[in-house]
């Protein structure tokens, strides 16, 4: 039996970031990832990459005289080139470094400080001082009449690996990765029903921002249905049915040549033998850990989707970051410091968020002031021709500190890390109001936005 200092079980953000270092730091790493497939993690193999790969071909596609069908297989083309260059690239980053040995098998603890791992060719034991679980999540599959002898269904994993375009395509959940989906394909030029168990689309964002959303979305051919439950699925001439039942108990069809299964995710904490270790899983499925990250387990961690929290890349690195503090820094930055998540949803355009809506903000009974501005009235989205969209700001109106953000809008990806920023630094307002930004570029909206506060 061989033993690390370290023992990193899955390929991710934060677990191969935190390899490297420990590395550097002199330390022999062992990394082990069951698959070959998902060397560098879920973001670049089957996530972020890949999907934000297929928003940008998809785009493009209007811009195309090549039919949709040829023009959909060259994109999955494109992203299945871009993932296996991203893999081989993660793969050479650990495995060529002296201190770090990678194990691709499955990896199930025998009890705090031993684990067994097992590849296609043997099966044998490692022991180390630290072990580090950075395993992510996977789609959720759920409990539907039909769904498990039926054909054409996919998740959000799978659905990247259909090289032919779906005529009709059908998606069960209308979160963020089914609304993303949804503008993916309707793009390339399916024709998309969402159908949605909550009553009412967007439910946890303003109805402004939400009215607009869907506006833009149902624009490009895309059909909601919410407040519905799916009873069954079955096989129907190439395709599927997908029968519904409408919260007014009205029952209906949908057919589609492919379905989508984009009702969540789970952490991976099946198999890992956490059953014979001190470590403590939630009723969710998600490892239990304190603020630092640490499980019941003195000497185990838990990083990344697998911990419970959001489900994000860089979230992953801040976690590495909050493990590095504490193995080579002061140990003083632990999630309690996480403050002001920025995220976006890849739709077209991108709806980003950070901090406070509107209705958090009300249900909270926090004191505030909002500006909007309608993103038809920025040169660069006209320029770029996406004036669809609204952007939005809450203030506090005694500290003139920026309370949140929306923004639906073309660039908003990057434009909320602006924002973000300003909100850590706690500025007013008016930094952001007042500040000197390239013309013409969509950054410069928040010179608009702000200005309307009074």
């Amino acid at each position: 039996m061989k033993k690390f200092n370290a023992v990193i079980i899955g390929f991710g953000k934060g677990g191969k970031t935190l390899a490297a270092m420990l590395a550097k730091e002199g330390q022999n790493v062992a990394m082990i990832e069951k698959s070959a497939e998902m060397y560098g993690g879920t973001c670049i193999n089957i996530a972020c990459i890949p999907t934000k790969s297929l928003v940008f071909q998809s785009n493009n596609r209007k811009y195309s005289q090549v039919p949709k069908m040829k023009f959909y297989k060259e994109a999955i083309e494109e992203k299945d080139h871009l993932t296996s260059f991203l893999r081989d690239k993660n793969f050479h980053m650990l495995d060529d470094l002296e201190k770090v040995t990678v194990f691709t098998g499955v990896a199930s603890f025998l009890d705090d400080d031993k684990i067994q791992v097992k590849t296609d060719n043997e099966q044998f034991e490692l022991t180390a001082d630290k072990f580090f679980i950075n395993t992510g999540s996977s789609p959720i599959t759920p409990p539907i009449e039909g769904l498990e002898g039926a054909d054409f269904i996919y998740n959000s994993t799978t659905l990247q690996q259909l090289d032919t375009l779906p005529e009709k395509l059908v998606i069960i959940g209308g979160g963020y990765i089914g609304l993303e989906f949804a503008s993916i394909y309707a793009s390339f030029g399916s024709e998309v029903t969402v159908i949605d168990h909550s009553p009412e689309f967007l439910r946890n964002d303003d109805r402004d921002i939400a009215e607009e959303v869907k506006k833009v979305l149902e624009a490009k051919n895309i059909t909601f249905v919410v407040d519905s439950s799916v009873e069954s699925i079955e096989n129907l001439d190439g395709g599927v049915v997908v029968s519904y039942k409408t919260g007014d108990a009205d029952h209906a069809e949908a057919y589609g040549n492919a379905v989508l299964l984009a009702t969540g995710r789970k952490p991976n904490t099946a198999g890992l033998g956490l059953e014979n270790t001190s470590v403590e899983v939630n009723d969710r499925g998600a490892i239990v850990v304190d603020d630092s990250l640490k499980t019941n387990a003195k000497n185990i961690w838990a990083l990344g989707d697998v911990n419970g929290g959001p489900q994000f890349t860089y979230i992953s690195l801040d976690d590495f970051r909050i493990i590095k503090d504490q193995l080579v820094g002061d140990g003083n930055y632990t999630r309690k410091a996480r403050s002001n998540v920025p995220y976006s949803v890849f739709i077209d355009p991108v709806l980003s968020q950070v901090g406070l809506n509107e209705k958090t903000a009300k249900e909270k009974g926090i004191a505030y002031k909002v500006v909007t501005l309608p993103a038809a009235a920025i040169p660069r989205a006209r320029i770029v021709k996406q004036t669809d969209g609204l952007l939005k700001a809450l203030v506090d109106p005694d500290t003139k500190e920026i309370l949140g953000c929306t923004l639906f809008c073309a660039e908003s990806s990057e434009m909320i890390n602006t924002v973000r920023i300003a909100m850590e630094a706690k500025l007013p307002y008016t930094f952001l109001r007042d500040a000197i930004f390239t013309h013409p570029s969509m950054s410069e909206a928040l010179n608009d936005l702000f200005s309307k506060v009074e």
